[in-house]
């Protein structure tokens, strides 16, 4: 364990370098253990005062050092703790030159540069550059790049960042060389480079202004033919940034690589985004609505980091939130513009829920912006992407849509070619608006999900309707006291024939926007002119990322489940009467409850016409196991959870089991798949309903399931067919049926080792852990721990097994990764975060098996920051 390994890293300690790299140029030459690295780095001195040169690295071979053409002495260095500090440099501009020496073949962690199924790759963010070279390997450093890359003339393709210059085959030998220029500053973190013998696709793209920019997409051979959707996905990203945001793509070339071997989903390294794969290829018999869906969006992600995130970049990782927060959300508007904006939120909520509230409420729980961090790569997390987006996203409806774009316009001019903080940011939005944001900027430092307790009372006599909110964000780690946040709620009031009624806030006349402020623990709004009593329709839109405690009924729930001229308050108002009848069966230990008038009210949606089949998906779906456990909060059973939402389930479907067949007969695939709005629309609807059917009638279940397994032709239907059947007990016939056809396809392989380790039946873990010597397996490819042992995590029946085992497979799992990738070891370890909302047996499993985690020998500090926050919290 390195002495510094469990040191915590704060924000109010940071401090400017007292030197700077403005250029590097790189000479690299391959070689698959001993790749040598010559920097030639232009340095210029910041501080008044004589200052020693720290760069940053870790598990380099340091071959020569010299400042302006002169060797360094051995006493005028030293090389320790991952630092090799200059201890007394120039106080003028000068050239450092460093030789140094990497082994990718080694590099199992996958930060730096490594080899991915014999092709080299990099992954530099967040601080993997001090694995390649030695550099100031922090985000405020910003230089140009010029880079050689030699290579073996085996290995053809060799890419870099920026645009190609020269290249040619090197005189006398087996080997050539690539140049490439970067013109743009950039950080350490979004340099890349890609040597390999790859197939590729290319097209162009002529920008607004009329510049040609060349495309070009570079997979595994043999692998072409399924880059067709990202490209289209690209050049779709293109044009939606330069309508929605004005930016205009500024090289002459962009590039994708997808290599199979990735800890992340993707990288945008200024003009050479490498992906993860699965999230390149598609074709419809290999890849599902979900994945092309995601690809389109994860290719936009990356593409739109080019303006925030590599122009402009965070000043230090706390401000991480600046560049993925807000690029999550450009990357949420963008699918919303191209799709169902409708569907898109109510996908995102249910994101946000499943990932980041639990987060929120448990003893990982930070702000949207840190205050300290002991790896940052645990920090690539729920509630600085999804959380983060959704603080832009208040922004935008507390100044309105032309002063956001404003406010953005005025971000890219301030800011383009600097490393910015969120101060800056949230700066751009007072400005451009006239708006004081400073209470508004406690959301990035609080940590907690808020509740908004709802009390409503409609006076007739004097036709005023109050609605009276409380406040409360519970106490999260190192954060017992909790300031009253500025809450935006959208809000409707709703007659009696479905109308949304005019708002006249008392004091202040009508409002121009549907729109109340919580800025205090408690407010009342009374509103005025309110003849009859009108059923609430608050958070609209799910305008901020709280918890709602209402006091509406069920008679008023399954009104606006009809009614509401809000989708998402529809589906909202479903999600809250199905919770209520979960938490119902959950505490009679799986008995159903009378589910008569919430499944007659999804039964009116099912049967109307006009409204979007991905939405009556949406509207079957009853609240995950996990969700209904966090609602109840402490000494959960999760026995009785699964059998509680088992019995609800049951009871929904057999109450609908006419109109479920009926939509699942209309939506039956009748043409050539398409991946579009439409078709990916009818199949969710068709495997929901399929789904449901298999819930109420397990024997007829059984048939159509198989028969829509035999009779799929695509992906999405084999496996809507296999989800639908999860279940039942022909799905293990079904699972070896599906590896014996696609064993040959390491993405259909994942997709099947999830399956495996998801299936609800009794010894999941037992399952799971017999599969990790399975011929298909490897504990070095992090998709295949992502599907395995993360599937197993996300099994709530099987994970929080009574006897512990999913616990101790996972742990097993866990330190076992800590040698291999401590990234991925501590995502696995993140499966643990919300133990103690669970009875006493499954508290005492839990912990012995973090403990045992803890007293791992050379536990990474990944794993050690959330094991020991986990166990503590």
């Amino acid at each position: 364990m390195r002495p510094d390994a469990h040191v915590a890293i704060h924000l109010r300690d940071y401090a400017p370098p007292a030197h700077v790299i403005t250029h590097a140029a790189l000479l690299v030459s391959l070689h698959p253990t001993a790749t040598q690295v010559r920097a030639t780095l232009s340095i210029t001195p910041k501080a008044a005062a004589v200052a020693p040169l720290l760069l940053d690295g870790e598990g380099l071979e340091l071959v020569a050092i010299s400042i302006d053409g002169s060797p360094l002495a051995a006493t005028a260095y030293t090389y320790a703790d991952r630092k090799l500090t200059i201890l007394s440099p120039p106080q003028q501009p000068y050239t450092l030159v460093i030789e140094q020496v990497c082994n990718p073949q080694a590099n199992t962690a996958l930060s730096g540069l490594y080899l991915s199924n014999g092709v080299y790759c990099t992954q530099m963010e967040a601080e993997g550059f001090r694995r390649f070279a030695f550099f100031q390997d922090r985000p405020d450093v910003m230089a140009t790049f010029d880079v050689r890359i030699e290579g073996p003339a085996s290995l053809p393709v060799l890419l870099c960042n920026g645009n190609p210059g020269r290249s040619g085959i090197i005189s006398g030998t087996d080997r050539h060389y690539a140049e490439w220029q970067d013109p743009h500053p950039k950080p350490s973190y979004l340099f890349a480079l890609v040597a390999g013998d790859l197939a590729s696709v290319h097209d162009a793209y002529v920008t607004q202004s009329g510049r040609k920019v060349s495309l070009g997409i570079y997979v595994e051979k043999g692998k072409g033919d399924r880059c067709a959707w990202a490209m289209e996905s690209l050049k779709a990203s293109m044009r939606w940034d330069e309508t929605a945001f004005g930016r205009e793509y500024d090289l002459d070339v962009f590039n994708i690589v997808a290599v199979s071997d990735f800890n992340m989903g993707a990288m945008e390294n200024k003009g050479l985004n490498v992906f993860n794969d699965k999230y390149i290829l598609a074709r419809p018999d290999t890849a599902t609505d979900l994945d092309f869906e995601r690809i389109e969006a994860i290719i936009a992600h990356e593409y739109f980091h080019n303006w925030t995130g590599n122009r402009i970049t965070c000043r230090d990782w706390f401000q991480l939130c600046l560049k993925e927060g807000l690029t999550v959300f450009r990357d949420q508007e963008f699918t919303s513009d191209l799709r169902s904006r409708a569907v898109k939120r109510i996908q995102d909520v249910r994101t946000l829920r499943a990932r980041q509230f639990p987060e929120d409420q448990g003893p990982l729980a930070h702000p949207v912006r840190p205050e300290s961090y002991i790896e940052i790569n645990n920090f690539y997390t729920p509630t600085v992407y999804e959380k983060g987006a959704e603080l832009c996203r208040m922004m935008k409806t507390l100044i309105g849509e032309k002063a956001f774009r404003k406010a953005m316009d005025l971000y890219f001019e301030r800011h383009d070619g600097e490393a910015a903080t969120v101060e800056d940011f949230v700066r751009c939005m007072a400005d451009a608006s006239g708006r004081d944001f400073s209470h508004f900027f406690q959301w990035y430092r609080q940590s907690g999900t808020p509740v908004v307790t709802v009390k409503t009372r409609h006076d007739a006599a004097a036709r005023t309707f109050d609605v009276e909110l409380t406040q409360e964000t519970p106490p999260t780690p190192g954060q017992a006291e909790k300031a009253p946040l500025l809450v935006p709620l959208g809000i409707g009031l709703v007659d009696a024939r479905g109308r949304d009624m005019p708002l006249h806030l008392d004091g202040k006349g009508a409002l121009n926007t549907p729109l109340i402020e919580l800025r205090e623990q408690r407010q009342v709004f009374r509103f005025v002119d309110v003849a009859e009593r009108p059923r609430l329709s608050l958070n609209r839109g799910f305008t901020a990322p709280v918890i709602l405690k209402g006091d509406a009924g069920e008679d008023d729930l399954a009104f606006l489940i009809g009614h509401d001229s809000d989708s998402f308050n529809r589906w909202e108002a479903a999600q809250t009467m199905s919770r209520g009848l979960l938490l119902k069966a959950v505490a009679s230990g799986g008995a159903a409850p009378d589910v008569s008038a919430y499944a007659a009210a999804v039964a009116n949606v099912l049967r109307d016409e006009s409204l979007d089949d991905a939405f009556k998906a949406l509207m079957l779906a009853l609240p995950p196991e996990a969700e209904i456990a966090a609602t109840i909060g402490h000494d959960v059973n999760a026995d009785h959870v699964v059998a509680g939402r088992e019995a609800v389930r049951k009871a929904l479907a057999v109450y609908l089991m006419a109109d479920l067949v009926k939509a699942h007969a209309r939506t039956s695939e009748t043409g050539a798949y398409k991946p579009d709005t439409e078709g990916t629309a009818r199949r969710s609807l068709h495997f929901s309903a399929l789904s449901l059917i298999a819930a109420g009638d397990p024997e007829r279940g059984a048939g159509l399931v198989t028969a829509a397994f035999d009779q799929a032709q695509n992906m999405t239907a084999e496996m809507g067919a296999l989800g639908a059947g999860l279940g039942l007990a022909c799905i293990a016939s079904l699972l070896e049926r599906f590896i014996a056809r696609h064993g040959d396809d390491h993405l259909l392989v994942d997709k099947w080792l999830m399956m495996v380790a998801q299936v609800p039946r009794p010894g999941a873990a037992a399952r799971v852990e017999a599969m990790t010597i399975h011929p298909h397996f490897k504990w070095t490819t992090p998709n295949r721990v992502y599907a395995l042992i993360g599937g197993l995590g996300g099994n709530f029946a099987g994970f929080h097994a009574g006897d512990g085992e999913g616990y101790r497979v996972l742990a097993d799992a866990v330190i076992r990764l800590n040698g291999i990738n401590p990234q991925v070891a501590a995502r696995m370890a993140t499966c643990f975060r919300s133990w103690r909302q669970f009875d006493q047996a499954r508290l005492e499993h839990a912990e012995a098996q973090m403990r045992r985690i803890l007293a791992t020998q050379s536990l990474s500090p990944d794993v050690f920051e959330i094991v020991s926050k986990t166990v503590s919290g």
